[in-house]
């Protein structure tokens, strides 16, 4: 069962982005983990083409994410 606060908190666990593949250009949504710090580097792969990215989120003092995506050479 699930409650208007279980969904209230939840959302605020997670927060989702958009982001263009650099490799294929298809606009690809994922979830940001607002827990992972205030600066986050990572791998992710694209859900369409499935090349890895390189990935850095940056989240404001608002917890709201600014997402940079490249190529793991570019990156």
């Amino acid at each position: 069962m699930t409650t208007s606060w279980d969904k209230d908190f939840s959302e605020e666990l997670t927060r989702a982005s958009t982001v263009d593949c650099p490799y294929c250009g298809v606009e690809v949504e994922f979830v940001v983990d607002p827990v992972g710090g205030s600066v986050q580097d990572y791998v992710e792969d694209c859900e369409v083409c499935c090349q890895p990215w390189s990935v850095r989120v940056r989240l404001d003092r608002d917890g709201q994410p600014s997402v940079e995506v490249a190529t793991l050479d570019e990156g």
